[in-house]
């Protein structure tokens, strides 16, 4: 699990095409401090499994599904991305619930001069995303300002636009969503109980007037 609030940011090394997908090397001394084979990273906010180690950097396996869906198709070397490592048992909880899974990806649009800055999302993501509610854009936990149809905004404060990737987003780059988990299970279990409640109202079949009411004495 993660929280979203990003330990370091790390620089992609190289990027190697692999059968089943490409490996990424990352530079990224503070989160590889004490990183073995199979722990994991989340490198701009996608959930990854080291794979080794050396001099600093890490190296991950992505799959074609990851690269699919998240911006790492699109990685280089020379690329500045968010590092964090999984959260330790104890350890103090500074965001939000994350899995490091990608829900979709999204644009940037513009920042204002006050810094509020706006994304598109994919439709289909908009009926998790809440005003004052929790989002991850590029692995960083967020407070969602405001929300229409097709755009969020958050507003970002100085040290997040200096110690995160989101400082350095240009228009028209995409990045990575991941939503509240929360809110996808909630809607899961409602449905699941709204369908219940059908079933169970079906079954007591339709009044056809047939039974004595106080018209028929």
């Amino acid at each position: 699990m993660f929280t979203g609030i990003v330990e370091e940011l790390g620089e992609i090394t190289g990027v190697e095409e692999t059968g089943e997908g490409a490996r990424l090397r990352v530079r990224g001394p503070v989160v590889t401090g004490d990183a073995k084979h199979g722990d994991s990273i989340a490198v701009n906010g996608v959930c990854l499994t080291v794979v080794e180690t050396e001099g600093g950097e890490f190296a991950v396996d992505v799959v074609r599904e990851t690269l699919k869906r998240t911006s790492l198709a699109s990685a280089e070397v020379g690329r500045t991305v968010n590092l964090e490592r999984a959260m330790a048992a104890g350890g103090r909880f500074g965001g939000h619930v994350m899995q490091g899974h990608v829900d979709g990806t999204g644009v940037f649009l513009h920042r204002d001069t006050d810094d509020v800055t706006h994304f598109a999302f994919p439709p289909e993501l908009g009926r998790y995303i809440v005003e004052k509610g929790s989002i991850a854009i590029d692995g960083v936990s967020l407070t969602v300002a405001g929300v229409d149809d097709e755009e969020l905004t958050v507003a970002l404060i100085p040290t997040t636009l200096a110690l995160t990737t989101l400082g350095r987003t240009e228009p028209g780059d995409l990045v990575n969503l991941e939503v509240d988990v929360l809110a996808k299970y909630v809607e899961k279990q409602a449905a699941a109980g709204l369908r219940a409640l059908a079933v169970d109202n079906g079954s007591h079949g339709v009044d056809t007037g047939h039974g004595r009411g106080k018209e028929d004495a």
